[in-house]
């Protein structure tokens, strides 16, 4: 009885081992794509504060729903958080000094933010604002878990 022998599939080959040149290109990609994600949650925030807390209520009512429900000192509350946390995602950016907890407590909070406010959304049906908190998960949620394990 003879045996052949028949090759491995693509998935169990065992993979080359990366250069430290790689590893480092690597980090490189890695570190400007979170950044990259970093500046997008920051400008949405931002702006999505500053109109909370600038904007006139009327206004903020025929753009979303929700503030009709609630106080304007919750909206205008909302609006602080969301400046002083996006403020925090790119708090690195203005001092190394300050180390990666700003971000990573920024990051925290508005994933929490977004993860209530979806909810929200979808029990009140709004499906274009529980998309957009949607997408902002998907932007922060790889921020929090990079940033986490970057050293």
């Amino acid at each position: 009885m003879s045996t052949t022998l028949s090759p491995q599939p693509a998935s169990r080959r065992p993979r080359p081992a990366l250069s430290p040149a790689q590893l480092r290109l690597r980090a490189e990609y890695r570190n400007l794509a979170l950044w990259t994600l970093q500046g997008w949650a920051a400008m949405f925030f931002l702006a999505a504060g500053y109109a909370k807390i600038s904007e006139p209520m009327d206004n903020l009512v025929a753009l979303m729903t929700w503030p009709a429900y609630v106080s304007e000192g919750l909206v205008r509350g909302l609006g602080i958080i969301e400046v002083v946390l996006a403020l925090g995602l790119i708090a690195p950016l203005a001092s190394w000094t300050l180390g990666r907890w700003p971000l990573l407590v920024s990051a925290a909070g508005l994933v929490l933010l977004e993860t209530v406010m979806l909810a929200l959304h979808a029990i009140q049906l709004d499906g274009g604002l529980a998309l957009t908190n949607l997408a902002l998960l998907a932007i922060t949620v790889p921020v929090l878990l990079g940033r986490r394990t970057l050293r």
